[in-house]
């Protein structure tokens, strides 16, 4: 039996409008959840919310770029002001860069580890009294499989991603004592419009995987991992595959990636 119901829970989602945030907010909204919203794009937010309503469940929109501090705070004095606590966070909103380090500047770094890393520690700060007060509350973590293992040609994803993985272990151990959970989710190559908004397209770096999940599939297995209070949750067995390669035999694993990888 699962140990959380999703029954009508008051739930934060960043990076709504597209993807995995998408499909996550229609398959809460089945469950008569009470939605906030986040995303950049205001015409897709107020779609989604439409849709939203259409299943069940209700929405709340708050539009902008989370790694702006007045968004943070507008979404957690938001939640507060309409629900008094919130019992699912969850940071989606990613973005990524493709291309050699070398060829890169500064400011690729800087924007990714931004969005990636910054914008969800300051976010879940920021809600942490507000999740502390939820029922059976649990912090959500959207990370990816290069969390466990770098490739070539996207380092700072994966810097951003295994600073998202190392957070939310240590977090998941700090925040036990206060009743919070907390969920790290890596999904391998998922078909949404990641590779349509990266900031940077390097070359050959540039790929679609036609054996990519869909949102909806990452999605259902999220809903599944909180419903069990799931600490951690690989969505591929090519990610389990990659993952355990590297970890039982590195210098392979290594050698592996440097070949195949870019």
């Amino acid at each position: 039996m699962p140990r959380r119901s999703l029954e009508e829970k008051r739930c934060i989602i960043t990076g709504a409008s597209s993807g995995i945030g998408r499909a996550l907010a229609l398959q809460l909204a089945k469950y008569k959840c009470h939605l906030l919203i986040n995303a950049r794009r205001a015409e897709k937010l107020e779609c989604l919310s439409r849709d939203i309503e259409k299943l069940g469940g209700t929405a709340t929109i708050i539009e902008g770029d989370i790694t702006d501090g007045e968004v943070q705070r507008n979404i957690a004095n938001r939640a507060k002001e309409i629900w008094g606590a919130v019992d699912i966070l969850i940071n989606n909103a990613g973005i990524g860069a493709l291309g050699e380090f070398k060829n890169a500047d500064e400011a690729r770094m800087r924007r990714v580890m931004e969005v990636n890393f910054f914008a969800p520690t300051e976010l879940s700060r920021l809600c942490f009294p507000i999740l502390k007060q939820g029922c059976q509350p649990i912090l959500v973590n959207i990370s990816s499989v290069l969390a466990h293992r770098a490739v070539p040609l996207k380092s700072e994803y994966c810097a951003s991603k295994f600073a998202l993985h190392g957070w939310s272990d240590a977090l998941r151990a700090e925040w036990e004592a206060d009743g919070i959970d907390v969920l790290l989710v890596s999904p391998s190559t998922t078909s949404s419009e990641f590779f349509d908004n990266v900031i940077d397209k390097q070359g050959n770096a540039y790929k679609k995987m036609s054996s990519a999940k869909s949102p909806a599939y990452v999605a259902r297995r999220t809903l599944v991992a909180i419903q069990k209070g799931r600490h951690e949750i690989l969505l591929s067995w090519s990610g389990w595959a990659f993952v355990w390669l590297d970890r039982l035999l590195p210098a392979i694993a290594d050698r592996l990636v440097a070949r195949y990888a870019k």
